[in-house]
């Protein structure tokens, strides 16, 4: 018999969060089938408006963790909390359908919320001047860059009004100036739009720029191996010296973590 084994299965639990908290995961457990455990005791409260960011190995779990919150899988154990039940994630592929417009692409998700035909077009063309691509909404996903693909998938998460945004590695296939000017727009529509962002990264310069939290998983299975406050206010940039000196300690201590358990970043 394995840990895993001794927890109590996931279930619904109805009462409410805690003030301030808008994501708690419990004791929260994953193993596909009879394979591996992938995430094990995993215990994570995210405050609204904070911006927690996701760091580890390859194969530590930080997608499947993702994947909890979102709803789109179930744990194995513990429970996962969000308020209404539903995130809003954006995944490293904008993930746009290339047959539609950048507007259409954006309708889509309003669509599905049951947003009358009118109000879409009205708060997609709003959505998409909030990403600063007001003049873009006729464009199909073939006419845009990568960096507008990513800001057309952030005004599509934006359309679905849950107030807690999921993000998977959404920069990773930029290049740095691309990375650098979304990581700004980031910050800013985090702001003005009051969002909680829990936020998977591989790259331990890009957590600490962005994030008021850097969580490290440790790997096989993923368990919080440690928390690092980010004190340094925005504005920052990733050339920041509190960025820097942060970025330092936490790249030590993920270095250590992969030669402990043989993995590969």
């Amino acid at each position: 018999m394995t840990l895993l084994d001794t927890f109590t299965p996931a279930r619904a639990l109805p009462e409410p969060l805690p003030d301030g908290v808008a994501v708690r995961l419990s004791g929260v457990s994953k193993r596909f089938g009879d394979g591996p455990t992938v995430l094990e005791d995993i215990s994570l409260d995210v405050r609204e408006g904070e911006f927690v960011c996701l760091l580890g190995a390859s194969g530590c779990g930080k997608s499947t963790l993702l994947n909890l919150v979102a709803g789109l899988d179930s744990p194995s154990a513990g429970a996962v909390r969000v308020p209404g039940g539903r995130a809003a994630l954006m995944f490293q592929e904008s993930a746009l359908l290339p047959w539609l417009t950048a507007s259409q692409n954006v309708e889509l998700a309003l669509r599905l919320r049951g947003v009358g035909r009118r109000q879409r077009r009205e708060r997609s063309a709003e959505l998409l001047d909030l990403v600063r691509l007001r003049d873009a909404g006729g464009k199909r996903v073939h006419e845009l860059s990568g960096g507008m693909r990513q800001r057309v998938a952030m005004a599509r998460a934006l359309a679905q009004e849950s107030g807690v945004l999921l993000m998977d590695e959404p920069f990773a296939a930029l290049d740095a100036i691309t990375r650098d000017v979304l990581h700004e727009e980031l910050v800013r529509l985090r702001e003005s739009q009051q969002l909680t962002v829990l936020f998977v990264t591989h790259n331990v310069r890009e957590a600490v720029r962005l994030g008021d939290r850097v969580v490290l998983l440790s790997s096989r299975p993923g368990r919080i191996a440690r928390e690092y406050p980010v004190e340094c206010r925005q504005p920052r940039r990733i050339e920041s010296p509190g960025v820097s000196s942060l970025s330092v300690a936490i790249t030590e201590d993920l270095r250590t973590e992969i030669r402990r358990h043989g993995g590969q970043s």
